[in-house]
């Protein structure tokens, strides 16, 4: 849209400017009949001449400047329009210095050229100085202008590429947290597989031969997973071999909501946490988005709301696990410094396992951090209520 619009604009300045250059001979023309009337076929030809040059990008430098100049320094105010076109172009195109050249050498040179167009004729001495003026300052005023938008549309374009490269890093570094955390999980259950079908198997002689078999290769088949799963996904955990300690943050550890309100809590902060449902009866998946999102909304409301205090509700379901967290407004701190797309993360997090996640004003200056996430199909049986 915004390289139509500016081919658009750009043929309509085309347009304008051949209608300049067109006035500009018609002028030249006009006043020839004006004046005399003798000379008209080479004030002719000289005023195509440099409109053609004027219209044609190739001629516009330096081909135009030096035949306007020309043509101006001998016929004077007849191709004076023309002159003032060129002077306005160099001063847009930076060449100060050069349009201020060709408006003297024209200028001066008009003392010795046809003496009844002269520019310093008692009657032109005002437009004589004034229209060169005027164009130089235009060209240099609108030159300044154009630059200054190109340079501000440049930055509004790195801003939003580099906003795009900081959600796409967030998504993905979201993504590898995710894989890390699935890592950890599923190898620690395969690992339980594994160690009791080898317990069990252990005691072969006791079993039936078919059973004997059959946990034999439920156990070799547990250990080719674990393998497996350690060389395709345990290179997220830890992708540089040299990385700084902050990589241990992807372990994941199953904590739950409770010990992050008793963290704020110590801290100072005023939590009020409603736990329905057992945290058992959601999946692990659930378990650890929970934990990140009241992690995420903790952290936001200690940055943007000290000292408010802060609801958290938490519905392990099923169908669905439910969490929101909601604060009134505080006093925003400046002595934290943050990312800005935590959230970011957490939407990917939760739009990964088919939830929503809301995040805005809740009224009255609140905040509000929700999400809803369904249990899979085949898992409301899952767990006992006691």
């Amino acid at each position: 849209m915004a390289q139509v619009s500016s081919r658009a604009s750009r043929r309509w300045a085309a347009y304008g400017r051949g209608a300049l250059v067109a006035l500009c001979v018609l002028a030249a023309v006009l006043n020839d009949v004006a004046t005399q009337g003798r000379y008209l076929a080479p004030v002719m030809a000289t005023a195509l001449v440099c409109g053609a040059a004027l219209l044609v990008p190739r001629l516009r430098w330096p081909a135009a400047p030096l035949l306007v100049t020309v043509a101006t320094a001998w016929w004077g105010s007849l191709l004076l329009p023309m002159l003032a076109v060129v002077l306005y172009d160099l001063a847009v195109d930076r060449r100060a210095r050069m349009a201020v050249g060709c408006a003297v050498a024209a200028l001066g040179a008009n003392l010795f050229g046809y003496r009844a167009t002269s520019l310093w004729t008692g009657q032109s001495y005002a437009a004589t100085v004034l229209l060169p003026v005027l164009a130089v300052l235009v060209g240099l005023w609108l030159g300044s202008r154009r630059r200054l938008l190109l340079a501000l549309a440049a930055d509004v374009e790195h801003l939003g590429v580099e906003a795009r490269l900081r959600e796409e890093a967030a998504r993905v570094a979201e993504r590898s947290r995710i894989a890390a955390e699935m890592h950890d999980v599923l190898a620690h259950r395969l690992s339980l597989i594994a160690l009791h079908t080898g317990v069990l198997s252990t005691r072969s002689d006791t079993l039936p031969a078919p059973v004997a078999e059959r946990l034999g290769l439920v156990r070799t088949t547990s250990v080719e997973a674990l393998t497996d799963l350690r060389d395709v996904l345990g290179v997220l955990r830890d992708p540089d071999p040299d990385a700084t300690p902050t990589s241990a943050a992807l372990t994941p550890m199953m904590r739950e909501a409770g010990e992050l309100a008793d963290e704020a809590r110590a801290a100072g902060q005023h939590i009020e946490l409603t736990t329905d449902g057992l945290p058992e009866r959601a999946p692990t998946t659930h378990r650890l988005a929970v934990y990140r999102i009241v992690q995420e909304a903790l952290t936001n409301a200690r940055k943007h709301a000290d000292g408010a205090p802060v609801t958290v509700r938490i519905d392990y379901g099923p169908p669905a696990t439910l969490v929101e967290v909601t604060n009134p407004p505080g006093t925003p701190r400046t002595d934290t410094v943050g990312s800005g797309y935590g959230l970011v993360g957490l939407r990917e997090r939760v739009t990964a396992l088919g939830g929503h996640l809301y995040s805005g004003p809740a009224g009255a200056g609140a905040w509000r951090l929700a999400a809803r996430i369904p249990h899979p199909a085949g898992t409301e049986q899952k767990g006992t209520r006691p």
